[in-house]
């Protein structure tokens, strides 16, 4: 009796073929679907591993006792001692030393010691903090009583002293009747006041003792030597010492200096 034909045993599945009896071989080592299996065990075993490492590299950070915070190191100053700053920091010593708050450091410092202008706070590993100060410096000082406020460059009022720091002017601000304090204020004309201060020549700015606030646009000088300047307001500041150090050139012996206009400046005394 014939056997079956190809129609009675339906059609073969591609690439398998059939065994005894017409069932499909099973997939053999190298298989196809062998192959698929693998990159899927493959992508577990690394991401176990990253989680593995993550958990690790926590604990290293926060758990252990191999980065936390032991020891801080303060440069820059030069009127604030190291101990005064680290007090004001107040690091927290023992932390992690990656979950300190430099941020809150910085601002702990700027609140407590307004003498520092600026500070870096960085993390030294493996466990140490590191404070950069940078200090502000007087260019002016107002008598108070026997004390004396330090302003710096920026107008600000940052400390009182007892002893006034040698080579830094007195500024005097006698605008009580003028109307530009009214229209001004005080802070404004401090500020006027510590721009001619930093417009002075060199030799200038390191002879003068006053500075004169008597209106916005009459500040003037008292120089060593029984000297004085009229310098105006505080506009043309570069023009203004260009012109006094030509007229100090031409008039070494003169005691009155006037550059409120520095394109007509002028001299007198001697």
């Amino acid at each position: 009796m014939a056997g079956p034909t190809t129609a009675d045993r339906g059609p073969r599945t591609p690439g398998r073929p059939a065994g005894p009896g017409g069932s499909a071989r099973p997939s053999r080592p190298g298989s196809p679907a062998r192959r698929r299996r693998l990159p899927g065990r493959r992508a577990l075993l690394i991401a176990l591993a990253a989680i593995v490492i993550l958990v690790c590299g926590i604990w290293v950070f926060y758990g252990s006792e191999w980065l936390r915070v032991e020891r801080v190191t303060t440069t820059g100053t030069e009127v604030l001692t190291p101990g005064e700053v680290d007090a004001a920091a107040d690091v927290p010593i023992g932390s992690p030393l990656i979950s300190v708050d430099t941020d809150a450091i910085e601002a702990r410092l700027r609140h407590k010691l307004p003498r520092i202008d600026a500070v870096d706070v960085e993390r030294s590993w493996p466990d140490g903090i590191g404070l950069k100060v940078t200090e502000r410096k007087p260019v002016l000082l107002i008598e108070k009583g026997a004390k004396f406020i330090e302003v710096d460059a920026k107008g600000v009022r940052f400390a009182t002293v007892n002893k006034a720091p040698r080579g830094v002017p007195l500024l005097e601000l006698t605008a009580e009747r003028s109307p530009s304090l009214r229209r001004f204020g005080e802070g404004r004309l401090l500020v006027e006041a510590v721009r001619v201060r930093g417009a002075l020549p060199g030799k200038v700015a390191a002879d003068t003792r006053v500075v004169t606030v008597s209106s916005y646009d009459f500040i003037s000088l008292e120089l060593s030597g029984d000297r004085t300047v009229v310098w105006g307001s505080g506009e043309d500041g570069e023009a203004k010492a260009r012109a006094l150090t030509a007229l100090m050139k031409a008039a070494p012996k003169a005691r009155h200096f006037d550059v409120s206009a520095p394109t007509a400046p002028a001299s007198s005394g001697s």
